[in-house]
């Protein structure tokens, strides 16, 4: 794991001064260009960009069909086995390098380290053919602007970039293009307490935010794991794990969100440079209104692919006065399962449940040289008065107890509900130094709560029986849980045994009404699950939203809507 993320460790790489952008984008070969003769070829697609907008607006009274250009549409589509990520990637020209450098000076880069640490997700086996041509730093929307219609003016594909926490491929360039790097955009720009509100940019990560935020009484209830800065990493990670426009564009959780709602519920408004440079602000910062549609949502999800985040302003939480930690054991996942169903359905008012696994609490014990009892684990936090936080861990040890739980331990003090909170923070990189040699495909089904312990049930006997390590981790009173599949990628067998694995448990969480992804995004990795789960008739509505807002598809191309979906 240590030498895996290693590389990340580096400081940014010395931009380019503009006398050096003459030189070659890559010391890699670019690829052929394709047969204009041949079937995939996508030569035709300009033409048809002008049907696309009409279609969308209703101008079009036929029947226009016009899918994605690529090598191949089942690729990321429907039924897609494949890994890696191809695209049709064109030599950018050198003026509209030379328009971009004439108003971001250095704070622009072509160098090929730099663009191909962009070009991989650092937390995802996801990877591309392809690598971005450019990397840029704006400092400011009015910069962000002026990116995105130059690249709209030369037809040049974007691919905005948070603090690179995502696991589906979302910040991929596989047609290369520019990236645009939002991390000098972290002002925190105005902080209202007394409406519990605060107005940031996008590259301010949620730690630093909390941090800032903590002097105030007040903090912003998001807490994505993989976007964390762990003990294991913390000297190896470059930024500041997941930053608020990057959660905002995956419509992230995390494992308060059983109390406090997902990314839609805790944004009040934002502002995004639309493909053709317009600025959108979607509302007010009235804590609700009925005024037209809601873009704040329609942006929030839509992972980069109809516009650039550049501004966000968010709901806040008071600091809770008190609070309790617990854990106990089980003997079985359902028993943990149905004890975070009976104690949703009690009321009682958790912050947090969550569950882990005998295999994830023994990758716990070897990373962190514990001796926890290696079975099934409930994890829970409980807020509010000193009274109310109590009483509400005895109802729980009590229900625990109904469901055969033994060993049911709470603590109040800080250093104590710390070290004991941190079992769970550290499981997931504890989990991928099992086997640092390996990579991590990570399933983030959810389903209804009801149907939770019997999905998690029927995907353990799978998971038990694969020759590979399969860890579970799940946001139990939500009925979101995820299974890390560690795999040789060296491996083939080994690699189609864990698409089996997390195919199967889409598909079972599919059939129990549930979805592919809870909180994760859809990225590219997800693309293939889309139409059983939303229908056909959605992803057009999805295709027609996105031709009509982004005709010429510069926002990252080849992401969230399948590529086998035709208008």
């Amino acid at each position: 794991m240590a030498a895996s993320l290693f590389r990340l460790s580096r400081p940014r790489r010395v931009l380019l001064p503009l006398s050096a952008l003459r030189l070659p984008l890559s010391t890699q070969p670019l690829p052929q260009p394709r047969d204009p003769s041949s079937p995939n070829s996508n030569r035709g697609l300009p033409a048809f960009l002008s049907f696309l907008a009409a279609a969308a607006a209703g101008g079009i009274t036929g029947s226009v069909a016009l899918c994605d250009a690529a090598p191949d549409h089942r690729v990321g589509g429907k039924d897609s086995t494949e890994l890696v990520v191809r695209g049709e990637r064109k030599r950018v020209p050198q003026q509209f390098i030379e328009e971009l450098a004439s108003f971001l000076g250095e704070n622009l880069t072509v160098d090929y380290e730099e663009r191909s640490f962009h070009g991989t997700p650092q937390n995802s086996f996801h990877k591309a053919v392809n690598v971005p041509d450019v990397v840029v730093f704006p400092k400011s929307q009015y910069e962000v602007r002026k990116i995105v219609m130059t690249c709209n003016k030369y037809k040049v594909p974007i691919v905005p970039y948070g603090g690179a926490t995502s696991i589906e491929g979302h910040t991929l360039a596989p047609h290369g293009g520019v990236c645009i790097d939002m991390s000098s955009m972290k002002k925190i720009k105005s902080l209202h307490v007394e409406d519990m509100d605060v107005v940031v940019e996008p590259g301010v990560g949620w730690i630093e935010l909390n941090e800032y935020l903590k002097p105030h009484g007040l903090f912003f209830p998001l807490d994505p794991v993989l976007g964390s800065t762990q003990p294991l990493c913390i000297a190896l990670r470059r930024g500041p794990g997941a930053t608020i426009g990057g959660m905002c564009a995956t419509r992230c959780s995390g494992s308060l969100a059983v109390r406090y709602g997902t990314m839609r519920d805790n944004v009040i408004n934002l502002q995004a440079v639309l493909p053709d440079g317009d600025v959108v602000k979607t509302g007010s910062r009235a804590r609700k209104s009925a005024a037209g549609y809601d873009l704040t949502r329609l942006i929030i999800g839509s992972e980069g692919t109809l516009g650039v985040i550049t501004e966000v302003t968010l709901r806040l939480q008071k600091l809770p006065s008190h609070s309790v930690v617990a854990m106990c054991n089980f003997q079985t996942v359902k028993d943990a399962a149905d004890v975070a169903i009976a104690s949703m359905h009690s009321g009682i008012q958790v912050s947090r449940v969550e569950l882990l696994d005998e295999v994830q609490i023994r990758a716990i014990n070897m990373a962190n040289g514990k001796s926890l009892p290696e079975v099934p684990t409930l994890m829970f936090e409980f807020i509010g008065t000193e009274a109310y936080a109590l009483e509400q861990t005895l109802l729980v040890q009590k229900i625990a107890a109904e469901h055969h739980g033994s060993d049911f331990v709470f603590v109040e003090e800080p250093n104590a509900k710390e070290e004991l909170w941190k079992i769970r923070k550290e499981a997931l990189w504890a989990g991928f130094a099992m086997k640092p040699d390996h990579e991590a495909m990570i399933t983030d089904v959810c389903v209804p709560l009801s149907r939770l312990a019997e999905c998690i049930s029927v995907s353990k006997q799978l998971l038990d029986a694969s020759p590979l390590t399969c860890l579970v981790i799940a946001h139990a009173g939500d009925g979101n849980f995820h299974t890390i599949i560690l795999f040789d990628p060296s491996q083939e067998e080994e690699r189609r045994e864990a698409e089996r694995l997390n195919h199967f448990m889409v598909h079972t969480a599919l059939s129990m009404e549930g979805t592919c992804t809870g909180e994760h995004g859809v990225g590219t990795g997800k693309m293939k699950y889309l139409e059983k789960e939303l229908g056909m008739e959605s992803l057009r509505t999805m295709k027609r939203i996105k031709a009509a807002l982004d005709p010429n598809n510069i926002m990252n191309p080849g992401k969230l809507i399948p590529p086998h979906v035709c208008i």
